[in-house]
């Protein structure tokens, strides 16, 4: 039987499915079709606009000429994760293809999707154009904390297409008090998502999947911080994501023992654009 992959590429949607609703992070992804991958393996090319500002209106020679520029800058990836897994033989290639889509599914539900959140968290932390360190012991300490965020980031001018990422406990407080103000406050946000602490450091450390670190996945570094909250511009990050499978070797080809073998590779990247820092607000414990 030759090495076809054909069958398993019809998975390859469900993944991406999968992905988005598993991800706490997913909705702050670019728009796929405007990033091109380019001919060298994990580089994107990011579409840039840049555009002239307003000038005087002359009475007699009407408008003044002004420009629109639309480039690409390329980008390479920065985060870059793979496995090869192994589904004892199957009679046929559609059964096969059951067994790889749930353990597909589930791997990406438990293990890849919490790395991939808990690296962008820290990716844009360790950027973020404001960062502050306070202990938070009531809602109504987190309902300040948040709301000084939020008055910052409105003088900064930054736009108002901000998703505020959270720890549970301190959401649950700011929602316990049910007051005006605290839904004011939590109503400023385009959505809201509740964190779960293990995904929420400012630094993390990903593990390689060799030697000690076997099981691989990922452990906050030693320097990080828990977070309590973040407020991200979608506007201000540079964030893309591929789910692919490399490579489906069959039982008849697979040397080694009686089985599939499936190559599982996601890459993408996650950074903020040099001008747009502000459009990150981070406060850690302290």
């Amino acid at each position: 039987m030759p090495n076809n992959i054909e069958l398993f590429k019809s998975y390859i949607s469900l993944l991406d499915e999968v992905y988005k609703h598993a991800s706490l992070t997913s909705d702050l992804d670019g728009n796929n079709e405007l990033a091109q991958e380019t001919a060298n393996a994990g580089e994107f090319l990011i579409p840039k606009m840049d555009m002239d500002g307003l000038a005087d209106y002359d009475r007699k020679t009407g408008y003044v000429d002004g420009s629109v520029t639309l480039s690409f800058e390329t980008k390479k990836a920065n985060y870059d994760r793979a496995r090869k897994f192994s589904v004892n033989a199957m009679d046929n290639q559609e059964t096969a293809g059951i067994a790889f889509g749930a353990l597909s599914a589930e791997f990406i539900r438990k293990k890849a999707v919490p790395e991939l959140d808990a690296f962008r968290f820290a990716t844009y932390a360790g950027k973020a154009g404001k960062s502050l360190s306070a202990g938070l012991v009531d809602g109504a300490a987190w309902m300040k904390a948040v709301s000084d965020a939020t008055t910052l980031m409105d003088n900064k001018e930054v736009s108002d297409n901000r998703i505020l990422f959270i720890n549970p406990a301190g959401l649950q407080m700011i929602n316990d008090m049910d007051t005006t103000k605290s839904r004011a406050t939590l109503g400023r946000f385009s959505a809201i998502r509740r964190v779960p602490q293990g995904r929420f450091a400012s630094a993390i450390k990903m593990l390689s999947g060799k030697g000690a670190e076997i099981k691989g996945g990922y452990e906050k570094d030693s320097t990080g911080k828990d977070l309590n909250f973040m407020i991200v511009d979608r506007a201000a990050l540079i964030q893309y994501t591929k789910n692919l499978v490399t490579k489906v070797i069959d039982p008849a080809t697979n040397q080694k023992d009686d089985a599939w073998l499936f190559f599982y590779h996601m890459y993408g990247i996650a950074e903020i654009f040099d001008n747009k820092t502000d459009g990150i607000y981070v406060h850690t414990v302290a």
